[in-house]
């Protein structure tokens, strides 16, 4: 029943997104009427050109070519017809499933951090590419064989009982047959498929995840493991594809032994009427050939309709996981009164903040902090402190969970959270680059830069040099994992992408842990000036590159338990004073 629920559901939202199409849909629907009122038309046409064969010498030429002449003709026109139909349905199908691709990936681009992080992203890209393409195929089917399908059953329906009530009634007695059997099929298969598809989803995400970490997994010699998990997440897949496949295999036998009853039964009432020349009937054999070819037009179609009953229970179930993605709460929306952060100076106030990513287990508990323009804030503490979550909460990828963050006097969730992104510069330990030139990954904040300003940024950064040795310099080509960049360049590509905006405000978390010591040093010069009157967080595990800090927050287990300058906190001989003299200790 509950299964029963979801698929109407998910019906009401693929209709839905169809209503948009709803006049290339009436015209589909005409064409398909047509098409199969001419179908229905030929048997007629071949049943008046077989009366007129009376027997050897006595047939009527003349009448039969005209016949011929006419037959050609409806062939040809329901060809035509036929083509503008299947061209429409593809046109609906593909412009339904770009707008469900489109409202996904939007959907991707506003979910809370926290999704995104608690679910595999190859999961995530399965749902978006594989889901939504099955889908599109049983809605293509859907389109195409459905309403030709019950068009032609009504149509011929009506044919039948113009020509003979009696023998029509058997067929009419015949047809729950076939109902039921797509019935049975459709209970058998849905909830199949729904395991196959969430597998298939599985598998994406692993293969994705072996393919981004592959030298990580062959150093730590992982391949057996991976391999084991592979062939056990393979084999539930074939499981359940063959499980649904054997129900939705039963559609074509049971049916077909179906349309085989009701073409014996109308063969056998019809010759029993022809012969009998029962005077109510007016059967002749040119008739009976029509009624026996509608008898086979009649059953067709639930042949076809039980296979795209079959296919859809798979489409619905591929759609019913992009709706549940489409349909996830979305990060908490921008206030309607939020303000556009402009030209802002630096100045951010941590209030008795309070924040954790899983409510059972606090992370930060009561921070209060005053940063003023210009300051450079260095934040250091062992791993877990919650450092990294310092910058979560600054950037808003989380919200916190009571106390407040404002900048220039504004509580950060009243401030759009573009311009508040665009008031900041972050490098991360963790480079991300995207597929395109190096041109095109350096004016990522920027995308109007000039070529001056570009290389004045690049220069800065020290990556000039190394992007002029590429092949095709700032047009190089790059993939989203940098190609044959080492990590260093792709470090100095993503300085050199803040070093383009010049934002009042920095966050470098380790932005130079993959940079050789001579160039972290050039790096560090040229972020020296960058800084100058910008306010700057910085989360340093190499305590040597935050000794010129106007202020040093030690945390730990989530709390500030120090704070001062480097000299201060050396002379507390405290945990920062353990933590230097660790560091560089004989």
């Amino acid at each position: 029943m509950k299964s029963r629920k979801i698929q109407m559901d998910t019906i009401r939202k693929v209709l839905r997104y169809i209503k948009k199409y709803r006049v290339l849909l009436f015209i589909s629907i005409l064409l398909a009427a047509s098409t199969v009122a001419l179908t229905l038309y030929v048997p007629i046409l071949i049943g008046n050109a077989i009366d007129y064969i009376v027997g050897p010498g006595n047939v009527n030429f003349e009448v039969v070519a005209k016949i011929l002449v006419q037959i050609a003709f409806a062939v040809g026109i329901t060809a035509i017809f036929e083509w503008f139909m299947y061209t429409i349905n593809n046109n609906i199908t593909y412009q339904v499933v770009r707008d469900i691709r489109e409202k996904a990936f939007r959907k991707i681009e506003i979910l809370p951090l926290s999704y995104i992080d608690s679910h595999p992203h190859g999961e995530i890209v399965s749902r978006v590419i594989a889901d939504v393409e099955q889908f599109a195929e049983g809605l293509l089917m859907g389109f195409t064989q459905l309403f030709t399908g019950v068009v032609t059953i009504i149509a011929t329906l009506i044919f039948m009982l113009t020509i003979n009530i009696k023998i029509t009634f058997i067929v009419v007695i015949l047809t729950p047959l076939s109902l039921f059997v797509a019935n049975f099929i459709a209970k058998h298969t849905y909830s199949m498929f729904k395991l196959q598809s969430e597998t298939r989803g599985e598998q994406t995400s692993l293969i994705e995840e072996m393919i981004g970490n592959v030298k990580v997994v062959q150093a730590f010699s992982y391949q057996e493991e991976a391999l084991k998990k592979f062939d056990e997440i393979n084999e539930r897949l074939e499981k359940y594809s063959l499980r649904a496949v054997f129900f939705s295999s039963l559609t074509n036998p049971l049916t077909r032994f179906i349309n085989s009853l009701v073409y014996a039964a109308v063969a056998l009432a019809g010759a029993i009427a022809v012969i009998s020349g029962d005077v109510g009937s007016t059967m002749t054999v040119g008739g009976l050939s029509i009624f026996l070819s509608y008898a086979s037009q009649y059953a067709k179609p639930f042949n076809e309709i039980s296979g795209v009953i079959t296919e859809m229970q798979n489409a619905l179930a591929c759609a019913g996981r992009v709706f549940e993605l489409i349909e996830e709460k979305p990060q908490v929306p921008d206030a309607d009164d939020a303000v556009t952060l402009k030209n802002a100076s630096g100045n951010v106030v941590f209030d008795n903040v309070a924040f954790s990513y899983v409510p059972e287990r606090p992370l930060i508990r009561n921070l209060n902090l005053e940063v003023k323009p210009g300051q450079r804030v260095a934040i250091v503490g062992p791993t877990g402190s919650g450092k990294t979550t310092v910058i979560n909460l600054l950037m808003r990828f989380y919200d916190v969970d009571s106390g407040s963050i404002k900048v220039e006097g504004i509580d950060i969730r009243n401030i759009t959270r573009q311009s508040l992104r665009e008031n900041y510069g972050m490098v991360l330990q963790d480079t991300w680059l995207k597929s395109g030139t190096i041109r095109e990954n350096i004016t990522m904040g920027k995308p109007d830069a000039t070529e001056e300003e570009i290389i004045t940024a690049a220069k800065a950064a020290h990556a000039h040099s190394f992007i002029k040795r590429l092949e095709n310099g700032y047009d190089t080509v790059i993939s989203e994992e940098g190609g044959s960049l080492s990590q260093g360049q792709k470090q100095l590509l993503s300085i050199a992408r803040v070093m383009l905006c010049l934002p009042p405000m920095l966050i470098l978390d380790e932005a130079t842990s993959s940079i050789d010591t001579r160039t972290e040093v050039k790096i560090q010069e040229a972020f020296a000036r960058l800084m100058q009157g910008r306010t700057s967080f910085v989360v340093a595990h190499r305590l040597s590159t935050i000794r010129e800090a106007d202020v040093i927050l030690v945390m730990k287990d989530g709390d500030i338990i120090e704070q001062g300058t480097h000299e201060e906190l050396l002379s507390k001989k405290g945990f920062y004073a353990n933590l230097y003299n660790s560091q560089f200790a004989q």
